[in-house]
């Protein structure tokens, strides 16, 4: 083992011991704006992982968009919502935790067989290495994966017209029989200021 493997062997040990911490942290931790954070530290220790194995644009894909939209997107809700309650107890609350106990147990069971059972074999030396991982990539996705890439476009493209027609859709009243009028100060009628402008300057007889 040379140093760079040293080094490699190193970097994975923390980033995966800081990703493990910090998706212990947004679990058990009772501040959500704490977990929001520790959320962003998981993806970042995520990107850094993704670097160690050469994947330099689902790297720079998973920092763009998981750290600067999606975490960005949950601390802003949660900030602007800010609601406060108070803790109530929840009736027959042993069985939700015991729910959740048994499909965390499954997808723990899950996980260690499917790494048991893979074969994680070193790849011979004789296999060439990516240079190019972005170049790769837009081979794929505009040959074999063209399909599901133009499918995932549609997608997009309706919840992008969707979440504009909701942020457009106007206010109704849930009262029956109130008048709800735009928040703005009336204006006051050209004609009638104009005519009461002339009344003014009239002289009074």
């Amino acid at each position: 083992m040379n140093i760079a493997e040293g080094v490699q062997i190193v970097s994975f040990g923390i980033l995966g011991t800081t990703m493990l911490a910090a998706a212990l942290g947004v679990v058990l931790l009772s501040n959500i704006v704490y977990s929001a954070f520790l959320l962003g530290g998981v993806f970042v220790s995520m990107a850094g992982i993704y670097l160690l194995l050469n994947a330099d644009f689902v790297a720079a894909a998973q920092i763009l968009i998981y750290v600067g939209a999606i975490n960005v997107l949950i601390l802003f809700a949660i900030m602007l919502v800010n609601k406060q309650e108070d803790f109530s107890a929840v009736p027959k609350r042993w069985i939700r935790n015991g729910a959740t106990a048994i499909v965390c147990f499954g997808l723990f069971a899950l996980l260690g067989t499917m790494v048991l059972i893979t074969p994680w074999s070193i790849a011979p030396a004789t296999a060439v290495a990516v240079q190019d991982t972005v170049v790769e990539i837009g081979k794929h996705f505009f040959s074999d994966y063209l399909l599901p890439f133009e499918l995932a476009s549609v997608l997009l493209l309706m919840a992008m017209v969707g979440a504009i027609i909701l942020a457009r859709r106007d206010f109704i009243p849930e009262q029956l029989g109130v008048q709800q009028t735009a928040l703005t100060l009336p204006e006051q009628p050209r004609e009638s200021s104009a005519g009461s402008i002339a009344s003014d300057e009239m002289p009074s007889s």
